[in-house]
């Protein structure tokens, strides 16, 4: 076994989930993280936990895809309904890990849109209970299905992954708090760059620094709007990974916190489904700001990407309730996708101070 996978192991029971003795774990993952999950189990044996494998793959889309899950919904016509043994196996665990290692990352293409959506709409109790439960984090094991969609080898694909995970996370937390304590005490934020200027309030909003204790590479600084409050236009550049299709060169304009106009170069009608899942599908849950040095280019997994250092990522659909002020209106959504911008030619205002230009912070 790879060492650096027993040192992710390690780190994921001591740093993300902080396990202690007689804690139940939950670990969603595939055969092809057997290594990752056998490490894990060693871990949690020396520490008095008692482990329970699940064997899928996290999908924020639709909950658990896979080859079994694609089966699945090829072949349901009904109705879908919450899976209320694995809600209950859930919300009474300790600690839930789930691993993201497909052998192939389009499992789901050829399910149709309104499948998707319509499942994802019965797994928004499964997400409400990983949103909410304190000892979450998902994190990532190499494979060559996302060597491949990242134009790597697996070697090459492994030291990228292992890079950006295995860090000096307390010195981590130093770096991004001084972001952290700006967002949080600003009132506005306006983002500019090639046909993008967008404004929100962050007023009475809360800042998190993730610092991988619930996504494992951790490395970006996020809040939520008030949810009425974006207006503007913005060009996200970069293509993500949306229910197995790329979503690419997206355009969003936004109306009193209400997306009224879109389009997509690639997979619109993709696009077009998610926006129309709920009511608050067609508004912005989060921004975030990349600041992991480990993470120096795109991979087209934005458990990585959205972590990148220089980008900014806006969500349509849910808003973390962690980020949302006790007297504000959290945006609620079955859906929470992420969209990249790269700020290499952009800028980051807060009150109408620059804080970042061109992807470099004014304090750096």
């Amino acid at each position: 076994m790879d060492d650096r996978v027993r040192q992710q192991a390690t780190k994921l029971v001591e740093w993300c989930v902080e396990v202690e003795p007689g804690d139940t774990v939950t670990i969603i993952a595939n055969e092809a993280a057997k290594e990752l999950v056998t490490a894990l189990h060693a871990e949690l044996g020396d520490r008095g936990a008692e482990p329970v494998t699940v064997y899928a793959t996290m999908d924020v889309s639709v909950g658990l895809s896979g080859e079994p899950m694609r089966a699945f919904l090829q072949h349901h016509d009904d109705e879908f309904t919450s899976p209320s043994h694995l809600l209950a196996l859930l919300e009474e665990s300790d600690a839930v890990i789930g691993i993201r290692s497909d052998t192939n990352t389009n499992v789901l293409s050829d399910v149709s849109e309104e499948t998707k959506q319509r499942r994802a709409e019965a797994m928004a109790p499964f997400m409400d209970v990983l949103t909410e439960k304190e000892q979450v984090c998902g994190t990532q094991h190499p494979t060559q299905a996302w060597a491949q969609r990242a134009g790597m080898s697996l070697p090459e694909y492994e030291d990228f992954v292992y890079g950006a995970m295995l860090r000096d996370w307390a010195a981590v937390e130093e770096k991004q708090e001084s972001l952290r304590e700006r967002l949080e005490s600003a009132s506005e934020a306006r983002i500019t760059g090639p046909e993008t200027d967008i404004t929100m309030s962050l007023d009475g909003m809360h800042a998190v620094s993730d610092i991988g204790e619930r996504n494992f590479p951790g490395g970006e600084v996020f809040t939520a709007p008030v949810v009425d409050s974006v207006e503007g236009e913005i060009w996200f550049d970069k293509p993500s990974m949306v229910q197995g299709h790329e979503v690419e060169d997206v355009r969003l304009t936004v109306k009193d916190g209400t997306i009224v106009e879109y389009s997509a170069g690639k997979n619109e009608e993709t696009l077009e489904s998610v926006l129309s899942t709920d009511e608050g599908a067609s508004r912005i849950g989060e921004l975030g700001v990349g600041m992991n040095e480990g993470i120096d280019r795109f991979t087209r997994n934005m458990l990585f990407d959205e972590k990148m250092d220089g980008t900014v990522h806006l969500a349509i659909g849910r808003a973390y309730h962690w980020t949302v002020g006790e007297d504000r209106e959290q945006n609620q959504s079955a859906v929470h996708v992420d969209l990249l911008k790269d700020m290499s030619e952009g800028r980051i205002e807060l009150d109408g101070e620059v804080v970042q230009e061109d992807g470099e912070f004014v304090w750096e």
